[in-house]
């Protein structure tokens, strides 16, 4: 699932469920610390971050759960499909983002992972989790305004 966006990035994986289950609050791009079997799985666009998330660890943020599949080509230097993998961010920025995390009770979610001038990035959002109850709303305003395009299209 590679697509060319006009801003020059290269999407290779969306997070959609993440915009469902989540309130964001903040956005962060962040570069990702990967091995090279591991950029060559990622170039043919077969990775999956829908169950994942982002932790600290010893001063660092990790990301935990993200699925890249195995290089069929890399012998024995191959790597781990679920395995932790480092996320790149300033000092400044980790302090912040474990700040908000530990005190204001948000969650780190990457939303979508794409190419950036050959280097690979992730975005990774500042979440709220929804209750049962906004997921209906959302879904009720979406189906609404699904309707209302479509008799707006009728009409004219």
């Amino acid at each position: 699932m590679k697509k060319k966006t006009g801003t020059g990035l290269k999407i290779i994986c969306l997070n959609r469920k993440a915009g469902f289950n989540y309130f964001f609050n903040d956005i962060i791009e962040a570069g990702i610390v990967l091995k090279g079997s591991e950029i060559k799985s990622v170039r043919s666009g077969k990775i999956n971050i829908g169950e994942s998330y982002a932790v600290e660890k010893n001063g660092e943020i990790f990301l935990i759960n993200s699925h890249i599949p195995i290089y069929k080509e890399a012998s024995f230097s191959n790597h781990n499909p679920y395995e932790e993998r480092k996320l790149l961010f300033n000092k400044k920025e980790i302090n912040k983002l474990i700040g908000k995390v530990n005190q204001e009770g948000f969650t780190l979610i990457p939303t979508k992972m794409y190419f950036k001038k050959g280097k690979a990035k992730i975005e990774i959002a500042v979440a709220k989790g929804k209750k049962q109850h906004d997921k209906r709303h959302t879904k009720k305003t979406r189906d609404w305004n699904r309707e209302k395009a479509r008799y707006f299209r009728k009409s004219s």
